[in-house]
């Protein structure tokens, strides 16, 4: 007697009651005007079984919710707290307002297309979808590098570094942009272009392409979106690191010629500026390099090993960066002791402890020390 065997899943086939038959590709629910811009690759692979659409669907728009929500009180209470109206929170905020808009318009698009199993918005929505993806995202790395070196400039070079001003600031949340506008733009000028990729749910840089345009698209892009950037922050931090390491020994040289424990408080000692500015830097690097390391690794494979990529493989690049959007507010905001301060006092259900942090916080000992633990929080 036979025994009826029931629905069989896998990654790529789903064989059952209304499923997907083995000779359809992961490309036949494409809209027809959208083939142009599919490469051949992607012809080779069976449809993605439902289930991963409607996981990554929800993951994504949970995603969206947090960051959104994240970065939302970030932008207001930075910006609707006097005390932290600085030149350097104002990079702060311009890094929440990239990850907030990052977040808020891709995450919709991407949720609708894991939905319909396929991009069903049309190829000028794809060309949007990657240019956002292209504009949020080149604009949050480099405001991440440029918050590193004004950690750089304040810690490291101390009195004898040109301060921040507002203006300054402006300037190079300006330059920032002008930047992203530009990475952004030449793909649909030609050079490179975006396309639907992977699970055909979402769009990006073509990698996949061989030819000398996109070719030197994508290594530019690698230098000077991924390699320098990281480059920098990896160059700031170890220096900042180092400059305060310095600052404590001098600081407990003093204490011995003065005969005392220590120079600062008891709660002080109990967590120095080096060890906080230790862990900062290892968790920015950390998370910035988990972040956007995939979708490099993705993109050099489609150049040189394409074989290696599937829809599947393809989707943690995107994935992971835009998980950065989510815990960016995390890292630059909720660790600013002025920040938790502000935020206990507007929203007190979002506060990390049942205390509201001091609002002169990282004032003890010496100012260069003060000026270290702040900036680092910030």
């Amino acid at each position: 007697m036979s025994v009826a065997s029931g629905p069989s899943f896998s990654a790529y086939t789903w064989a059952g009651s209304g499923g997907f038959n083995g000779n359809m590709t992961v490309v036949d629910k494409v809209p027809p005007e959208m083939l142009f811009l599919v490469d051949s690759h992607w012809y080779q692979f069976p449809p993605l079984n439902p289930l991963w659409h409607s996981l990554l669907g929800f993951f994504i728009s949970m995603l969206g919710f947090i960051s959104v929500c994240g970065n939302g009180v970030v932008i207001y209470v930075f910006s609707c707290t006097k005390s932290l109206r600085t030149p350097s929170n104002l990079l702060v905020v311009n890094l929440a307002i990239s990850d907030f808009m990052l977040m808020a318009t891709m995450a919709p698009m991407m949720t609708i297309n894991c939905y319909f199993e396929t991009w069903s918005l049309g190829p000028f929505m794809c060309q949007i979808y990657g240019m956002l993806g292209s504009m949020f995202g080149c604009a949050s790395i480099w405001t991440m590098t440029v918050i590193a070196v004004d950690r750089y400039n304040v810690i490291v070079k101390g009195l004898a570094a040109k301060p921040l001003t507002i203006k300054s600031a402006l300037f190079w949340i300006f330059q920032v942009w002008l930047n992203s506008a530009v990475w952004t733009v030449a793909p649909v000028l030609g050079w490179n272009r975006y396309v639907p990729e992977g699970n055909m749910t979402s769009c990006g840089t073509d990698y996949l392409s061989t030819d000398w345009v996109s070719l030197s698209y994508i290594w530019a892009y690698s230098v000077f979106v991924y390699a320098l950037p990281l480059g920098v922050i990896i160059y700031a931090y170890w220096f900042i690191v180092q400059a305060v390491a310095a600052h404590e020994r001098q600081m407990r040289e003093q204490a011995k010629k003065m005969n005392v424990a220590s120079l600062r408080s008891s709660e002080a000692q109990a967590t120095s500026a080096e060890c906080k500015l230790a862990k900062i830097a290892l968790m920015t690097i950390s998370l910035w390099f988990i972040a956007w390391t995939p979708y490099l690794i993705i993109n050099i494979a489609g150049l040189y090993a394409p074989s290696s990529l599937s829809p599947l493989a393809s989707i943690w690049g995107a994935v992971f960066a835009k998980a950065n959007a989510v815990y960016n507010p995390i890292v630059y905001g909720i660790s600013h002791p002025k920040y938790r301060a502000a935020l206990y006092q507007k929203f007190p259900s979002l506060a990390c402890s049942g205390e509201p942090a001091p609002a002169d916080s990282g004032s003890q000992g010496s100012g260069a020390t003060a000026t270290s633990d702040e900036k680092a929080a910030a």
